[in-house]
């Protein structure tokens, strides 16, 4: 799934662009953020109810953006350049896309 690629792209080229001194910020909020999008369509679909499963499902979509918030100020810092930017801007958006389809998919079911 596209929320996986997103997970992997930001432990892969973002994270060892950042210097030591973001280790205990920005570095731990992109972790956790990035995480959080898969582990909570797991723990949504593991669940017993559907409206339940959407839940974690927009708390997944919540980390999404929270990613692209935090893609945009290493950006802005200059600790990554626009090609990569771009990159990863695309992928959250080809995430979210699928996400939301999915979303709306589970909610027909309830």
């Amino acid at each position: 799934m596209k929320c996986r690629d997103v997970k992997l792209f930001f432990y892969q080229k973002i994270l060892p662009l950042l210097p030591k001194e973001e280790k205990f910020n920005l570095d731990i909020q992109i972790r956790k953020a990035a995480i959080s999008i898969t582990s909570n369509i797991s723990e949504g679909y593991g669940r017993f109810h559907y409206q339940e499963g959407i839940q974690y499902y927009r708390i997944s979509r919540g980390s999404l953006f929270e990613l692209k918030d935090h893609l945009i100020s290493c950006y802005d810092i200059g600790y990554i350049h626009s090609e990569i930017k771009n990159e990863g801007e695309k992928l959250i958006e080809s995430a979210k896309i699928i996400l939301n389809g999915y979303i709306n998919f589970v909610k027909k079911k309830t």
